[in-house]
């Protein structure tokens, strides 16, 4: 009992100490899953990676709901920017990396055709997500002339915690509880999950728990690390 103890406290302290590799591990993880097999069908033609999930269920008529699959771009960028918030507006990287959460959140842009269709309305929210990203990259720009602040010190945190556990648990919620009972209705045949959706859950779910780490204070009541930069 004692060195489960001791290993979950090493690894709790872990989270606090390896803050910045963890966070980079945790979007690389979310990035390489969306481009990776979320529905191993049986054949080629039905295995889906996560870009091509939500266009290929509008054939499916879930509606709005597709939406969930766009989703980890959006949460993505989102949580590109937000790491962002304390850094110093006069380094290249924090533009660059603010400019690469936009880019990011992108992925999940509608085709010009579906935009100007007949069904444009379908498409709007995701835009407006995307919008989202833009705006939330840009108050974090304003938000860094007050870094040093108590209020900025926590929010980026809290932020982060939040939009990773929407990140990683709505999608992986919708495709177990639906989209896989579907399809292997459909096909006849039972399906598994594939190692897209895995890394999308414990990408968003690596960086939830970190915030959540830096958010509680240390055994000594200390504020934790902040974000490099």
């Amino acid at each position: 009992m004692d060195r489960v103890k001791w290993l979950w406290r090493y690894l709790w302290q872990l989270l606090a100490d390896g803050e910045y590799w963890g966070l980079l591990l945790g979007f690389t993880a979310v990035f390489v899953g969306y481009l990776t097999v979320w529905l191993p069908g049986p054949a080629a033609g039905l295995t889906l990676i996560g870009v091509e999930m939500g266009e290929w269920l509008k054939f499916l008529g879930v509606g709005a709901r597709r939406d969930i699959f766009y989703l980890p771009p959006i949460t993505l960028g989102l949580l590109l920017a937000l790491w962002t918030m304390r850094w110093q507006n006069g380094r290249w990287q924090t533009w660059f990396m603010r400019g690469l959460a936009v880019a990011v959140s992108l992925l999940a842009f509608p085709a010009i055709a579906d935009l100007t269709g007949p069904v444009r309305h379908e498409y709007l929210l995701r835009v407006q997500l995307i919008g989202l990203v833009v705006l939330v990259a840009g108050v974090c720009g304003v938000a860094a002339h007050w870094r040093e602040t108590a209020v900025v010190g926590w929010l980026p945190w809290l932020l982060l915690f939040v939009v990773g556990l929407v990140g990683g648990v709505l999608p992986l919620w919708y495709y177990l509880g639906e989209i896989r009972p579907y399809f292997s209705q459909v096909i006849g045949v039972p399906l598994g999950v594939g190692p897209g959706v895995w890394l999308n859950t414990l990408g968003h779910l690596l960086v939830a728990l970190i915030a959540l780490r830096q958010l509680l204070p240390t055994q000594k009541g200390d504020a934790l690390h902040r974000p490099s930069g």
